[in-house]
């Protein structure tokens, strides 16, 4: 069984790495994600120096929201947590009944999160082309959340079958259409995409959104996401490379009740009327009366029939059949039509 499996669209609230190192900044996130109606927390897990050389730049977004220029590894040393950190998160999320995982971004980090018992994994989109990491994540055997950012469809094929020949079963596998910039311009999200991946590989689909504000999630609910991100952060006004993509606690809120709405609205694909339109059919539809007053005896014509709102009698889908029968009794003006 996965998060995934029932009608529930599984919200991921990402803290990431936006509590800037901060123990007591990344407690507060769990409570958060916790009140405002998310599924599970998910944080970062790396070492620095398995992550990055010490000479790899910084992306273009993180030197714009950083406000300085930098390498990887100076960023990534900043926004660490000490592994004891971790078992108090997932202490708090367990208080607040929410899930906690995180994502391990080296093999040392996924040895530490699997001995925590880590219920659940994320691949993240840096390492889809990372194969000894796959291999490491498919071996658990645990469901696991594939994003695809920056990836086509054939390197999308390939950790997946990577994935499945180390193990995975597909059935426990959520592909999610991604699009690795902080915000992502809505033109560049191709949002169609997502269920093409759930077509292409016969798996569960969904969406981390890196775009701003709430409106590609709940469009992605609209084609079929059963798991969705999305990055907060405690105040967009911090430094770091993510708080100015993600969302406000305000925000956060509004994104979860949106999505949740979006969802009951979803509802079969069969077009039937809802329990409550039943109860406005009779008022709200026409019938066929009297035009003015008929007697028995009269013919039935354009002239002396009328359409209006009568609450109950005759559907105007039957004027052709009625027009030219005799009337069986007198009708007096706006009186609905019998046979």
């Amino acid at each position: 069984m996965t998060p995934w499996s029932d009608d529930r669209i599984f919200l991921i609230a990402e803290a990431g790495v936006n509590h800037n190192g901060s123990v007591d900044r990344a407690l507060a996130m769990v409570d958060l994600a916790a009140d405002c109606g998310a599924d599970a927390v998910k944080f970062q897990t790396f070492r620095a120096e398995a992550l990055a050389t010490a000479d790899a730049r910084m992306a273009a977004y993180q030197e714009r929201n950083i406000g300085a220029l930098s390498s990887q590894l100076e960023m990534l040393r900043a926004l660490q947590l000490p592994p004891e950190a971790y078992y108090k998160l997932r202490k708090r999320a367990g208080e607040r009944g929410i899930i906690f995982f995180s994502t391990a971004f080296d093999s040392q980090s996924v040895a530490f999160l699997e001995r925590m018992g880590q219920p659940l994994w994320k691949v993240p989109s840096g390492e889809i082309t990372n194969y000894p990491y796959l291999m490491s994540i498919a071996a658990l055997g645990q469901p696991t959340i594939l994003s695809t950012g920056m990836a086509t469809l054939a390197e999308v094929a390939g950790a997946v079958e990577a994935l499945e020949a180390a193990g995975l079963d597909r059935a426990s596998l959520c592909i999610l259409h991604c699009t690795t910039e902080y915000p992502a311009p809505p033109e560049e999200v191709n949002l169609r995409a997502m269920p093409l991946l759930g077509a292409a590989f016969g798996c569960a689909y969904g969406y981390s959104d890196h775009t701003l504000g709430t409106a590609v999630s709940t469009a992605a609910v609209a084609l079929g996401a059963k798991v969705i991100e999305k990055h907060f952060t405690l105040d967009k006004a911090l430094p770091g490379p993510d708080h100015r993509a993600s969302l406000s606690p305000a925000e956060l809120a509004e994104w979860a009740r949106c999505i949740r709405i979006a969802s009951q609205a979803l509802g079969s694909s069969v077009k039937h009327p809802g329990t409550s339109e039943e109860r406005n059919r009779a008022v709200a539809r026409k019938y066929l009366v009297a035009a003015r007053p008929i007697a028995a005896g009269d013919i039935f014509s354009e002239e002396n029939l009328a359409v209006k709102r009568a609450g109950r009698g005759l559907s105007p889908m039957l004027w052709p059949q009625v027009l030219g029968t005799t009337a069986r009794r007198a009708f007096v003006l706006d009186e609905p039509i019998e046979l």
